[in-house]
Parts: C-alpha cells; structure tokens; sequence
C-alpha cells in the first residue's frame, strides 16, 4: 500500500499579536469549505475576539485533549483524534505553542509535523518573533527573550508563507479599542510590549523576512538561471563553521551561522573541540554546556562534530581547511578575570592561522530596554 501523500503547510505570519492571524486564516477554512473541502480546527484560541471567534460558526471543531499536570488541568490539541478523524485540511493555531508534559510531543509544530505526513494539509498561525533566527534580534528590539521558537528550517519547508499585515498605528488603535486584548490587559500591553517603535521595528523585521522568502522561492521556482541562480551557486561553495565552547553566546553565534547559511545556501558545521585523551580535564559544567549548544545546533539542522586535540585553535582551522569552510563563526567570550586572557589568546589565535577563511566573532546583543522572558 502507498504512503500517503504528505500534506501541504500554509503559514499566516504577523508581527504581533492582533493583527489578523487566526482572523485570515478561518476565513479562508470557510472558502474551503464552501468549496467541498473537508474541514476541521484542530486547535483554536480565541483570546476572546468576537469577530474571531464568529469566524468558526459551521465550521467542525475537534475537542481538545485534557491533560492533568502537576494538580493543574491543561488542554491540548489531541493529535490522535485528528489523525483519526482524517480531514483534508486542518487548523492549527498558535504553531510555536510548547505542549505540557504527558503530550506526547513536545512541541506544537511536531504535532504539524506529524499530520502533514499523514497526508493532512495544514493552516497555522505565528509571529515573527518566534523564529529561531530572530531571537536575539527581536530580545534586543523588545527586551523581551523570547522561549518558544520554530527551527528556520520547518518555517523553510512551508509550501506557503502569507504575511498578515497591519500597520501600528491601526494595531495599537485596535488594542485601544479593547479588539485585542480586555482593556486592563490592553493598558499593560501598550506601556511595555505593544510601543509604537518597537512595533515599528518588528514589522520591518517581518517584511524583510517575507522578501526574503519570496525571493528564496521565487529563485528555488526559477532554478538555475539568471543573476539569483549565479548568486546560489556562488553560494554553494560556502562552507561555514561555528566553535562551539561553553559559552553562552555560543547560541548567538549558531543562530547567526543558520541564518548566513540560510541566505548563502551554505553547508553548516558546528564544532566542539574536547582535549585528547582524559576528557575529566574539562569542568562538568561545561560538558553540560557544550552538549546542549550541540544538540541545539543539532535542532537547527547543523551537522555537528566532536574533534579531540590539546590546541582548540589548530584542531578547528584544520578541521575548516580539510572541509574547504569559507567563513568561522567565534562567540566572543564573557569578561570573567580568570579565563578572559586563554579565550581572548583563542580568539586571537584562530584569526591569526586561519588568514584564509572568513572569521566572525559575535557578540550577544544586549536588549533595548531590561530583559525579560517571553514564551
């Protein structure tokens, strides 16, 4: 027996909340529907929206799944029961969303993941502050750091990305409106998150990124040929490399290689590099830490290597010539008196052998204003 075709996922993306996300998306479930299509929302949030949530009337609703976690009652979307219920074309709001624990998945976008191979086609909603890429850009526009992101890569495989667009003055006049959020939420929102400039900024950020998609569309549509075909090509034989050490720019550093390797069509190393022999040489701690920057490497479709050496500096360089890496990504160290001197000697030291490669040190982007977690 044939496996079943894989579904098609079509992302409406904004660049906050408000904007009309879940709005657009119903109202083209109710165009489907009327076209034949057979139609289920497999997971809505309301926010308590009027207009959204008239949008829904007629349209099959699938009951969440009750979860009881740690003496609290959660509801999630029930997966099973949609795969079930095989619809043609399902509704997932809030892709990002970070499922509680005894879900069976951890994340929203892996239960996505998971109808499409079933064969069910997919509508979904998101920000743009919830791509993995932009994290540290959007923390240093909002102060806002921002925990639950999608990969690039899943964002990438989309077969449609449609941007929802609102301009902030009519979004912020929305929020006053109490169309958003209740009008006390409404009060909070505008003097932290919902500023003006910092939504200014955040729609930039999203027009630039749906350019970018279309482009990298439009020339994947095109193939080879043309000024954008050369362009990938020449784009092909870049090669990068980000070290991975302990510390936590680190994560800077990997998000800002995908992102390159993302616009250059570039292969992505990352690269731990652990002393020869006894490995007990090297804290636990940082064990810990270099492990979890591979493995998140590992999450953003990097291919990742452990190298054994004493000297850091001529074990990734050679590993970058024996690769042909054109470009070297290098987290700038943290100012603690007792390491500062070694990590700056590294640094320095790979510049200093690898005059033929491309190297970038980057540093942690500090947040606009006091910084603050956001899921």
């Amino acid at each position: 027996m044939p496996e079943p075709r894989r579904g098609r996922l079509k992302i409406f993306m904004g660049y906050a909340a408000g904007v009309g996300k879940t709005y657009q998306m119903l109202e083209e479930a109710r165009q489907l529907k009327k076209q034949g299509a057979d139609v289920v929302v497999g997971y809505f949030e309301p926010h308590g929206r009027k207009d959204t949530i008239a949008k829904t009337e007629g349209l099959e609703i699938v009951p969440r799944r009750v979860i009881d976690y740690r003496g609290s009652v959660f509801e999630e979307m029930d997966t099973a029961a949609i795969l079930a219920r095989d619809p043609q074309v399902c509704l997932v709001d809030e892709y990002p969303h970070t499922n509680v624990p005894g879900s069976g998945r951890v994340k929203r976008w892996e239960d996505v993941q998971a109808l499409l191979d079933a064969g069910v086609n997919v509508l979904t909603t998101m920000n743009i502050q919830h791509l993995e890429s932009l994290n540290d850009q959007v923390c240093q526009i909002t102060g806002v750091r921002v925990r639950e992101t999608v990969p690039d890569w899943v964002v990438q495989q989309a077969d449609e990305v449609v941007m929802v667009d609102l301009t902030p003055r009519a979004l912020l006049h929305r929020l006053e409106r109490g169309v958003v959020y209740s009008r006390e939420k409404a009060e909070r929102a505008i003097e932290n998150f919902f500023r003006e400039s910092t939504l200014v900024a955040l729609r930039e950020l999203a027009l630039r990124e749906t350019a970018y998609e279309v482009e990298r569309r439009s020339s994947d549509a095109d193939g080879a040929q043309g000024e954008r075909a050369i362009a990938r090509d020449a784009g092909k034989r870049h090669k990068i490399l980000v070290l991975v050490t302990a510390e936590p720019s680190t994560a800077v550093a990997i998000r800002r290689a995908r992102r390159v390797g993302d616009f250059l069509d570039a292969e992505c190393f990352a690269v731990a590099v652990e002393p020869a022999g006894d490995s007990t040489q090297a804290l636990e701690a940082d064990r810990v830490a270099i492990e979890k920057h591979l493995n998140f490497a590992r999450h953003l479709h990097i291919e990742t290597r452990v190298l054994a050496g004493n000297d850091v500096a001529a074990a990734l360089v050679d590993f970058a010539r024996r690769n042909q890496v054109t470009q070297i990504f290098l987290a700038n160290p943290r100012e603690r008196p007792w390491t500062s001197l070694f990590s700056r000697t590294l640094v320095e030291r790979i510049v200093g052998i690898a005059k033929d490669m491309q190297i970038v040190v980057v540093s942690e982007r500090q947040p606009a204003t006091g910084r603050r977690d956001s899921r």
